[in-house]
């Protein structure tokens, strides 16, 4: 339930961001990521709550809302920490590749939640294979299976598009997932070593 409520309210903010950015003229699609410029650091962290305009936005609704909560499962904390790392590295690492492909002397401007979208979506699917939790290993193959296709985004395409938001997004949830399934391998590995043969206690 909780987790419900998070990511209700989280997909709730970001159409009261988006009512904003339209009434101010869209001002503050402005804010996003800006590769490799000083000031565009700071799109790291606005980046994920804005978007182009309202297909843009709920494009990225019904996704956020069923990955996000599908996260919230493996628990509050873990949620909020694996949001945390995809949002800051993920947007890190576009700032640093996210002129990649784009025309000669272009600018980009990297905004919307997708890169958060496909940091939840990649955790899914390898978290279960970390911590060898069965119901998280079905829940993995489920995402993929519905969802999977979409991975065809981080690859380089369109311009317009921010595969490379993605890409860093995807990677991002990967590495959330190793780290936060760090309690589940050090116990496995206790256990290896606790069954090895010939050890004496």
């Amino acid at each position: 339930m909780v987790g419900g409520v998070t990511i209700v309210s989280f997909v709730a903010l970001l159409y009261v961001i988006e009512a904003v950015d339209q009434v101010s003229g869209s001002r503050l699609e402005q804010d996003g990521i800006r590769p490799l410029e000083v000031d565009g650091l700071w799109g790291i962290l606005w980046a994920p709550l804005l978007h182009a305009n309202w297909a843009h936005l709920v494009a990225n609704t019904v996704p956020a809302l069923v990955l996000g909560f599908l996260v919230s499962l493996a628990g509050m904390s873990r949620f909020i920490y694996a949001t945390v790392i995809v949002w800051i590295l993920g947007g890190f690492g576009t700032w640093l590749i996210g002129n990649l492909g784009a025309p000669y002397g272009v600018e980009t401007n990297h905004i919307g939640a997708s890169g958060l979208i496909f940091g939840w979506l990649t955790f899914l699917i390898v978290f279960g294979f970390f911590t060898r939790h069965a119901w998280q290993i079905v829940v993995g193959i489920l995402v993929f299976l519905v969802y999977g296709g979409v991975l065809w985004g981080a690859l380089p395409g369109t311009f317009g598009v921010s595969w490379q938001g993605h890409l860093c997004g995807g990677i991002a949830g990967v590495i959330a997932a190793y780290l936060l399934s760090g309690p589940e391998r050090k116990a496995r590995t206790k256990r290896k070593i606790g069954t090895a043969p010939g050890l004496l206690t």
